[in-house]
């Protein structure tokens, strides 16, 4: 299903960051419609259906236009440098629900393919919403971020680390971005590292978490 969306990369800029979307649209079609309308000017390298069903819009050596503004481990503009799944999901505007098992293993099996072809470091297999967290929720605290890390796609600590430290410190440690309101960058790490309390507190058990990642992260 390709789309128009892409150019070249920039040159000499590796393929080093694996980011994660849901679609936030009404349907899969939909949001493939979307993503393939020159007018629109946004891409995905691939999309991910609720059934399972894989969709490649774009090669991976083009630059798809599906992270926008974004930062993450001192990188800006992302698109350059990653490749990009959408993953089909109403999302928190028209319907959040738990993404289904056959399209978690579906994603599995193609973030695990694009790690064979990609230098992608654990700690940079990514949300969305941890590399823009000013502006997006997504794919957000359904997601099944534990189930991928038990399958070898990114970090998921099994222990907490001490509930002590400087959020701030911990966040930019692990890659987010600090120039921004903390309680904003809290909640997007709570989405993807402590999904069971996205409130943007640094409580104790955020603070164990953000620990745990931290020294995951190296």
């Amino acid at each position: 299903m390709p789309s128009p969306n892409h150019d070249e990369r920039p040159a000499g800029t590796p393929v080093d960051t694996l980011i994660l979307h849901y679609t936030g649209m009404r349907s899969g079609e939909e949001a493939i419609a979307r993503l393939r309308d020159p007018a629109a000017k946004v891409s995905s390298h691939y999309v991910v259906e609720e059934d399972g069903a894989v969709f490649r819009l774009v090669p991976e050596d083009r630059r798809a236009f599906h992270a926008g503004v974004s930062h993450w481990r001192g990188n800006a503009a992302l698109n350059g440098r990653s490749i990009g799944i959408e993953i089909v999901n109403p999302g928190h505007e028209w319907g959040y629900r738990p993404f289904p098992a056959l399209q978690m293993a579906a994603v599995c099996e193609l973030c695990l393919a694009i790690l064979t072809r990609h230098p992608i470091p654990a700690r940079n297999v990514v949300a969305h919403s941890d590399v823009a967290p000013d502006r997006k929720e997504d794919p957000g605290e359904f997601f099944d971020w534990q189930g991928l890390a038990a399958n070898g796609v990114g970090l998921w600590p099994e222990r907490d680390g001490a509930p002590g430290g400087d959020a701030l410190t911990l966040l930019g440690s692990i890659g987010y971005r600090t120039d921004l309101p903390p309680d904003v960058l809290i909640r997007a790490f709570q989405r993807h590292w402590r999904p069971q309390r996205v409130d943007g507190i640094a409580d104790a058990g955020t603070l164990a978490r953000l620990n745990a990642v931290a020294a995951a992260c190296g």
